[in-house]
């Protein structure tokens, strides 16, 4: 169950520290574009509140990080950022894109069912 939760939880970490880089760096590049199927006007007019988001995502993946780096003392520290992971992927399938759910929420969900099942 360990090994399991640590990767589920490092996979979340992953994704928001890979968040961070599309968002705050290649935000305005044609594949990123064409991932968040946006044009090229909306995303240089944009590119400042996606690099804010990416900041955001940066400090996710710096939580779960730093839980799964204080081991089995981390583990509220896991909860707490898996339930943010959790509320901001539900909120973004909320408002707008479903798929967020299944990228976002979903392996968050998994991680944390995960943490507890390792307790």
């Amino acid at each position: 169950m360990n090994a399991i939760a640590f990767g589920l939880t490092a996979l979340a970490a992953l994704e928001h520290a890979a968040f961070l880089v599309l968002e705050m760096f290649l935000w305005t590049t044609p594949a990123v574009r064409r991932s968040f199927g946006t044009t090229a006007q909306f995303a240089e007019s944009s590119k400042t509140l996606a690099a804010n988001q990416g900041l955001y995502n940066g400090f996710l993946a710096a939580g779960l990080v730093w839980g799964l780096a204080a081991g089995d003392s981390g583990f509220a520290v896991k909860m707490f950022f898996l339930g943010c992971v959790i509320v901001a992927g539900v909120f973004g399938a909320a408002t707008v894109k479903r798929s967020i759910l299944f990228v976002q929420a979903l392996p968050a969900a998994l991680a944390m069912l995960f943490v507890v099942l390792a307790r």
